[in-house]
Order: C-alpha cells, then sequence, then structure tokens
C-alpha cells in the first residue's frame, strides 16, 4: 500500500519493537550484536543476509531513519552518518579516486566550498566552481577526470534555487551522477530524485531534527543510476579490493552504492551516526511537514516586509515575485521557497554587525533549520575563510545578512528585525 508524504513521516521505516511492543523506535545502545552460530556470521559479512555486525556499520535506530528518509525522498536506500559535510564525503567516496573531479556550484554553503577546495584535495579530488544556472558552463567545466555533479536545491546562504532538470540533463548526457543537497529544501519542498538526481544528501543537523538538538547527515540514493555503463566508477563496477573482490553492481543491482557504503565506506572512515541522535532526528521528523508549512509561511511574510523597508537594499528569497529564481521556484519546490535567505542591509558591514547585535529574539548561531529564527553575518562567519570572490559568488558579501525564519509568532519575528535595523541604521 502506499502512503502518501504526511503518513511516511510518521510511520515510514518503523515498526513496533518486535521484543516488547513499543511503539517509538527504541534507542538500540549497542555496539555489537550476537551471532546465531557461525555460517551466521559468516553470511553477514559476505553480505548475502542483512543482519546487524557492529553499529559503526549498521544499527536497528540509525537503520529505521535511513529507511524514513529514504521513503520521504524516494529512494532505493539511505546511509546515516555523523554530520551533514560526512554525508558529502560518504556520496562521494564510491566514485572518485586519487586525479578524479568534481563539478560544484558557485552557491554552496562556506564550509562545503571550503571541503571542496581544500580538504579533499588531501585525498587527490579536486572540485571545479562553476556557475550553475548556465548549464553550458556544467558542460564546459566536466573532463575525463569528473565523476560527479554537486549542487544544492535551495542554495545556502543565498537562496538561489537550483534548475535540478536542467542539471540533470547536463549529467545524464555525461553519463555522470547528480549529488543534490537538500538540506535547506527538505523531501517536503522538493525530491530531487524526482528532478533526476542520483544520489541526495542531508544535514539531519537541520529541518530534518528540526530543534538543534543533533548532529547528522543522510545520503539517500535513487536506485537508478548504471554503475557499469563505464569504466568511471570501478569500486563499484568492477571487483572491490576493500571487500574481498565483491563486485557491487553487478552483484546489488540497485543497492551496490547503499551496501557499498556500509560495507566499506562506514567501516572504514567510521563517520557513524549516533543511535540517540537518530532517535531524536526520527522524532522531529513526524513533524516536518507542520514545520515546514509553517516556516515557508513566515518566510514569505518576513520576506514582504523587508522588500518593502527603506532600510533594506535586496532580498534574496525566491518566494518574492521579484526574485530572479521566482519562477522557477514554482517548478522545483512547488510547496514554497523554503525560509533560509539572505538580506543586503543599507550600510554595508558594520551596518550587519550591529544588527546581528541588536536582534532579541532572533539567536545568532552557526545553525539553520530550526524552530527558532537564527540570522548569522557569512561573510564574517561562514564564508570568513574563502578566498576573495568566492563569498559574493555564494552571494555571502559583507553587506549581507542571513536568516533561519523560524516558527514563532511571525509578528514577533518582523518586531525584533524593525528594532534591530533601527539599532544597526542609525
Amino acid at each position: 500500500m502506499t502512503h502518501q508524504f504526511d503518513t511516511l513521516a510518521i510511520h515510514a521505516g518503523t515498526a513496533p519493537d518486535p521484543a516488547t511492543g513499543a511503539r517509538q523506535v527504541p534507542i538500540y545502545q549497542t555496539t555489537a550484536y550476537v551471532f546465531r552460530d557461525a555460517d551466521h556470521a559468516a553470511k553477514l559479512f559476505n553480505l548475502a543476509e542483512v543482519g546487524y555486525i557492529y553499529s559503526r556499520l549498521t544499527n536497528p535506530t540509525i537503520s529505521a531513519l535511513a529507511n524514513r528518509v529514504c521513503a520521504l525522498e524516494g529512494g532505493a536506500g539511505a546511509i546515516c552518518c555523523s554530520s551533514g559535510h560526512a554525508a558529502q564525503i560518504m556520496a562521494l567516496f564510491p566514485l572518485m579516486a586519487p586525479g578524479r573531479n568534481v563539478v560544484a556550484s558557485t552557491r554552496l554553503y562556506g564550509g562545503t566550498i571550503q571541503q571542496f577546495s581544500n580538504t579533499i584535495r588531501k585525498f587527490g579530488w579536486s572540485a571545479k566552481f562553476v556557475d550553475f544556472d548556465d548549464p553550458k558552463a556544467i558542460e564546459a567545466a566536466i573532463d575525463g577526470d569528473t565523476r560527479a555533479i554537486f549542487c544544492e536545491t535551495i542554495c545556502n546562504p543565498g537562496g538561489a534555487i537550483s534548475d535540478l532538470d536542467a542539471i540533470a540533463r547536463v549529467a545524464d548526457q555525461a553519463g555522470l551522477p547528480l549529488i543534490v543537497d537538500n538540506t535547506t529544501a527538505t523531501p517536503y519542498l522538493c525530491r530531487p530524485i524526482e528532478h533526476g538526481a542520483t544520489l541526495v544528501v542531508h544535514s539531519a543537523t537541520k529541518y530534518l531534527t528540526g530543534n538543534g538538538t543533533v548532529t547528522g547527515g543522510v545520503v539517500v540514493d535513487s536506485g537508478k543510476f548504471n554503475w557499469s555503463a563505464s569504466d568511471k566508477f570501478p569500486s563499484l563496477s568492477q571487483p572491490e579490493p576493500a571487500y574481498h573482490g565483491l563486485v557491487f553492481h553487478p552483484t546489488l543491482g540497485g543497492m551496490a552504492f547503499t551496501f557499498h557504503s556500509i560495507a566499506i565506506g562506514l567501516r572504514d572512515l567510521g563517520m557513524t551516526m549516533n543511535p540517540q541522535g537518530a532517535h531524536y532526528t526520527l522524532m522531529g521528523i513526524e513533524t516536518l511537514s507542520l514545520r515546514m508549512q509553517r516556516h515557508v509561511q513566515n518566510a514569505q511574510m518576513v520576506a514582504e516586509w523587508l522588500e518593502g523597508d527603506a532600510r533594506v537594499e535586496k532580498v534574496g528569497y525566491a518566494g518574492l515575485a521579484s526574485n530572479p529564481y521566482h519562477v522557477l521556484s514554482r517548478k522545483i519546490t512547488p510547496n514554497g521557497a523554503g525560509a533560509l535567505f539572505t538580506v543586503a542591509v543599507k550600510g554595508g558591514y558594520d551596518a550587519c554587525v550591529k544588527l546581528v547585535d541588536s536582534v532579541k529574539l532572533f539567536s545568532h548561531v552557526a545553525n539553520l533549520g530550526d524552530t527558532r529564527s537564527l540570522i548569522i553575518h557569512p561573510a564574517s562567519t561562514t564564508h570568513r575563510q574563502l578566498s576573495e570572490d568566492a563569498p559574493v559568488a555564494a552571494w555571502a558579501a559583507p553587506n549581507v545578512i542571513r536568516l533561519s525564519i523560524g516558527i514563532e509568532d511571525v509578528r514577533d519575528i518582523i518586531a525584533d528585525l524593525d528594532q534591530a535595523l533601527t539599532a544597526a541604521t542609525q
């Protein structure tokens, strides 16, 4: 029986505990699991039987979360890990090798730009950053060593919308997987697999949990990519020396990426989510649609108010008719343009700093997707370590603040911004 989104958010991936009848998923706080016998252990390690071996690899609470997010995204399999950054590395790990590159959007979270610009070079990987509004620029950046294309659905911090269908066509033509970070949209606003994405990554830290209590990440595999169509992905299409020569894709089909990420990625990289965090995220997802509706409703009203305020130069919210991504947002995020966007404040850098220091209801934190309204000045924080041009390309110029609109009463949110703008621009 096929269920709708709101039902899946509550029921997908879970059932009453078979041992006790507990309706909520228990926190399985255990390191290891007793095998029935030697043959059972051998089958588990040989991937001939699905089960639990060691909690660095799989855990019932974490598996329940993976299955739920997978269902919401319409994927074939999913892997949970320790953070959104870990999810990005997990997504790339089976695809990359020394000398290979990923073509990425210039409009990414500052931490992702840093990770792709510098950290992945220590693996021998590299990234090419291009304007993803231009499919021809993406196509031109692809070379014989490119192994993936990467973008965000709703770009952090600027709120731009990626034309996933157009980007997916470029990826398909090149025979490459498209990886989409869907953190800021969530599957309630967009299901990237329906627009051609191969893999979807999430920082579960944000809207999925929704209350600022968890650090976690998820990778969802569409199960639709043919990893054996070329010789570009030997870890999946050829005998894998890291797992006694198993050929993952021909053997496991649409679950090849998922099993590789568990059997090798989590085993060797160890970027494992903790079961308590998974439990909190499962509970958070139960109210995801309700929260996202309120987030979007509030964000729309706040953005409209800011756009009409003389103390503001520009509001980067795709829900506004004046925004260049407004029409695209109707196609990519039909339930709303999200609740994360930037605001250019008159008075530049100094005014932004004063604004951040003057808010009372907003929390000044390096996070987003909380029930609480959040504020930060990207140029002096999340994008501070980037090269001089990168923050501007990512819409994090010195005169810009980023807002993550919460689910408080919108009148209180606007009142707080009003008094803070007064203090910042006097």
